[in-house]
Parts: C-alpha cells; structure tokens; sequence
C-alpha cells in the first residue's frame, strides 16, 4: 500500500509500506494491505511504519528507528484517511 505523510511544512514521505499504526484519538489503530476506507482523527503518539523505506536527507531527522527495524514518527495531532489502499496522514 502507499503511505503518505504531509505536515504544514512538506510532504515527508511518500513511498510503498507494508501497513502503517496510528495514534487515534481513542486508541492506536493499524492498517494493512486492502483496509477497508476509513477517515479519523489522530492525537498525539507515534505514526508506526512498517516496511523498508527510503528517507530524503532533508526529513530523516524527523523520523527514528524503533524496535524491529520500525520507522517512527511522533506526532501532535492529525488526521488519517485510507481509500484505496493510499494512507494519507496529515500531521502537526
């Protein structure tokens, strides 16, 4: 599936992901290949992604590795919306 993360800033990654965790407003919640549609709001956490991603020099920084080999990005809030297997996150 495709991940793409867009803050006020720039785009930080777009790219092809294996499934992608978020931090919901009620709970993290994961999506994987073929999720069925859904649009929520995110609160403050880490955005999980899984998968071997390449990063631009310019947007690493942002980003951290976790256990696993997982990519990390911490987040203040945002929304998420999965349609046709393309995760958009809109982060701050």
């Amino acid at each position: 599936m495709i991940l793409e993360i867009v803050t006020p800033e720039a785009t930080l990654f777009k790219g092809e992901v294996t499934s992608v965790v978020v931090p919901g407003v009620d709970g993290e919640f994961q999506m994987l290949d073929n999720h069925a549609p859904i649009v929520s709001l995110l609160g403050k956490g880490n955005v999980k992604i899984y998968g071997n991603i390449q990063l631009g020099k310019e947007v690493a920084s942002k980003f951290s590795k976790g256990e696993k080999g997982i990519t990390l990005l911490p987040i203040n809030s945002g929304t998420v919306e999965m349609n046709n297997n393309k995760v958009i996150v809109l982060a701050d």
